[in-house]
């Protein structure tokens, strides 16, 4: 990997905790489970790095955490996060990061859809779909309720992660515009 690629990295894996201060929202039917902005910076991870380097990025941010830093929304951080119900959602942030940006790649060669839906596609099925295929069996496990309970438990939130993932593919489409412009070389 060249330098940039590893700024790059390391860029997106500080703004995903940086997106764990921003103040969670809570909803009454959610039982006390906090929307935060951090599934956002997953899916930009995939979207702007790509499978590997996304991966990469989430993988960096997420041993920062269980190394103890409080990065998770409520200043959460350590090996604590593995024990809790949500620990399935966290661990899937890396493969959720990696098929958002497998599915960009892919689409995105192809050239068979525009760029925002390209985005928006693989934002909706790595950023939500594998971080939920992730995270709801370890919450119905560690919570001891069924699967389909757990799977109805998290419906709630995927209104506000269908935003998110159209919010990430926006961004990621206007910096990918302004990297390659940045990128070019002058005459």
């Amino acid at each position: 990997m060249d330098t940039r690629t590893l700024v790059r990295i390391a860029l997106v894996a500080a703004l995903i905790g940086a997106l764990g201060f921003v103040p969670p929202l809570y909803l009454p039917i959610a039982a006390g489970v906090p929307i935060t902005a951090q599934s956002l910076g997953v899916m930009l991870a995939g979207l702007l790095l790509g499978a590997r380097g996304g991966a990469a990025a989430t993988a960096l941010f997420c041993f920062v955490v269980l190394l103890g830093a409080p990065l998770l929304s409520g200043g959460r951080g350590g090996l604590g996060i593995l024990g809790t119900p949500t620990a399935g959602f966290f661990l899937g942030f890396i493969a959720g990061a990696y098929v958002t940006g497998l599915i960009a790649e892919r689409l995105g060669a192809r050239g068979s859809l525009p760029a925002f839906l390209t985005a928006v596609v693989a934002a909706v099925v790595g950023g939500i779909g594998v971080v939920y295929l992730f995270g709801v069996p370890v919450l119905a496990l560690a919570a001891g309720i069924g699967l389909p309970k757990a799977l109805l438990g998290s419906a709630v939130f995927l209104p506000g992660d269908v935003i998110k993932a159209v919010g990430a593919a926006l961004l990621a489409t206007t910096v990918l515009r302004s990297w390659s412009v940045a990128v070019q070389p002058r005459p």
